[in-house]
């Protein structure tokens, strides 16, 4: 059984570190300066480096390890990221704490980090209404939309808290097949069969299934018009929402708000 995490054999923060003493460009230690008083230039100077606010959302949906930040970020190398990191720790937005008992290190967000929140909450709502003409088909990549939906499990509405949630999208070519394998507090993705039943089937094209997850549209309504198919357990498949949860922008606006 191969997992993602498999998929991709990341430099040790020991070769990170030995990379950034050798190459100035990604050490990042010399922060932007706007050379102004105003707190939105002052905020900025800590925020507005490329990746950064990525880097900060995934500190807050849970991402705790680099790896694991890695996977929600895609394209960022591990040199960036490793810099990145220790500039928000220098600027208390990020606590690093060894790992007991392993090599290597956790991230977790301070208060300041945590304060984001509702602002990141706010930018991506401006994001559905006034950038949402600049998502590219090729941007709707299946492996951030699993780790979103890995993310999203509540073990604790399964019955039993184990099971095997399997996602087939008939329009991706190399890799149809994902699995969700859920195990009392723990979800693990898997793109290589686990060889146990499956619980829930769903089977429809990327975009159907993170439309369906963003709120775009409804599971019922995915359903009715045949670009959604679950089977499966009836206990699970009568009501989806209880153990895969929306996401956070489900019930956000898509339009301006107009005055009446």
């Amino acid at each position: 059984m191969q997992t993602v995490h498999d998929l991709k054999q990341a430099a040790t923060e020991t070769e990170v570190l030995c990379y950034k003493k050798c190459n100035s460009d990604v050490r990042g230690v010399n922060y932007m300066k706007y050379g102004q008083f105003c707190p939105i230039a002052k905020a900025t100077e800590i925020l507005g480096e490329k990746w950064t606010i990525l880097i900060i959302r995934e500190l807050l949906m849970g991402g705790s390890r680099f790896n694991e930040m890695q996977r929600g970020l895609g394209d960022i190398s591990p040199a960036l990221l490793t810099s990145r990191l220790k500039s928000l720790e220098e600027q208390g937005i990020v606590v690093r704490r060894k790992m007991p008992g392993q090599k290597g290190f956790e991230y977790f967000p301070t208060s300041a980090c945590q304060s984001l929140m509702p602002i990141l909450f706010q930018l991506g709502e401006w994001g559905l209404i006034w950038a949402k003409d600049n998502v590219l088909d090729e941007e709707v990549d299946p492996e951030l939309l699993m780790l979103y939906l890995e993310r999203s499990i509540d073990p604790s509405q399964i019955p039993g808290a184990n099971g095997v949630i399997r996602f087939r999208f008939i329009d991706l070519k190399d890799q149809q097949d994902f699995w969700l394998l859920v195990k009392e507090r723990t979800v693990d993705l898997c793109i290589t069969d686990p060889g146990r039943d499956v619980d829930v089937y769903f089977q429809c094209t990327l975009c159907t299934m993170k439309n369906v997850w963003m709120g775009e549209r409804s599971y019922k309504d995915a359903l009715s018009a045949g670009d959604l198919q679950v089977t499966g357990d009836p206990a699970l498949t009568r009501n989806i929402r209880s153990w895969l949860k929306p996401s956070i922008f489900e019930q956000s606006a898509r339009e301006p708000v107009t005055a009446d």
